[in-house]
């Protein structure tokens, strides 16, 4: 399994000369397997811009493009770039697009192809050369095919959002962004009040055995991509309840859940390199267990081979 980062900030896209070592595009992570011609991608952030136009470049001379696209969420920082992935104007391309399933009437296939209207793109969906179909998902296993298997889960995130566990040979990749930790889940419950005598007790109980679960979800991976957009004093500080981890939280599930290899992703656009930099000596350094998970803070073109 070879993976490799062509996004890796969170919320909205910041290029300059204080990002161009990270980079400043939005959520995309391609996949390729070994023995097989399939690609996945998680997120069509600004990312897939330049994916597509390497694709272009580089792969359609040897025939035509397939992917895969499987959608965390909807939100914008992670579909915006796909009306700009070059493949989508291309005849014999064949995209299969999977994402989560929301209570809104919306499908995913409206929601992806209302980017491309009138009143925001010069080109309809309904005019591009690409055969793509759409697949609404929740909480499942998946059986892709060529030795691929999907686990999902739903993370915590202002809207359902899914994690990916995709195993293949023996290898596991885990991503778990946008998501935050579980808190007190009934805050906004009318039933429940928080100075109600059992708020407490069952609010605690309900978030321990989410969190559990995510860790359960991450166990024994060979990566992990983790949201971190915050550090911890960012965190508790404003961000409760904004559907994003700290970087100390990131690494404290991946140790807990004895996984390999933690990338911390989705990096807040005000975070300079520099800065970064800095964040990711400090962490190194502070991690002294046993058997710490590699910690890594994801760069755009970075490649990882499971």
């Amino acid at each position: 399994m070879k993976i490799r980062f062509w996004g890796v900030r969170g919320s909205i896209a910041c290029p300059g000369p204080d990002t161009a070592m990270f980079g400043g595009n939005t959520a995309c992570i391609e996949l390729r397997f070994a023995a097989t011609d399939r690609r996945l991608i998680i997120d069509s952030g600004t990312g897939i811009r330049p994916l597509g136009n390497y694709l272009v470049q580089n792969e359609l001379p040897n025939g035509a493009i397939n992917a895969e696209i499987f959608y965390t969420h909807t939100h914008w920082d992670h579909i915006i770039g796909f009306p700009f992935f070059k493949p989508i104007y291309i005849q014999d391309t064949k995209l299969k697009v999977y994402g989560p399933i929301t209570f809104e009437e919306d499908t995913l296939e409206k929601i992806i192809g209302d980017l491309l209207r009138y009143r925001y793109f010069p080109v309809m969906h309904s005019e591009l050369a690409a055969d793509i179909k759409y697949f609404q998902i929740g909480e499942c296993e998946m059986d892709l095919g060529d030795g691929i298997r999907l686990k999902t889960k739903y993370l915590n995130h202002p809207l359902l959002c899914l994690g990916y566990r995709f195993e293949f040979d023996g290898k596991v990749l885990c991503t778990a962004y946008d998501t935050e930790p579980f808190w007190n889940l009934l805050s906004t419950n009318e039933t429940y009040s928080d100075d109600h005598p059992i708020a407490d007790e069952i609010s605690v109980e309900a978030a321990a055995e989410k969190n559990e679960k995510l860790l359960d979800f991450y166990r024994g991976a060979d990566v992990l991509i983790h949201d971190a957009q915050y550090t911890e004093k960012e965190y508790f500080s404003s961000k409760i309840g904004w559907g994003h981890s700290f970087f100390e939280h990131a690494i404290a599930s991946a140790t807990e859940a004895e996984v390999k290899k933690v990338v911390l992703f989705h990096h807040d656009p005000s975070r300079t390199d520099n800065e970064l930099l800095e964040l990711e000596k400090k962490y190194q350094r502070a991690v002294r267990v046993q058997s710490p998970p590699e910690i890594i803070i994801a760069r755009e073109g970075m490649e990882l081979e499971l």
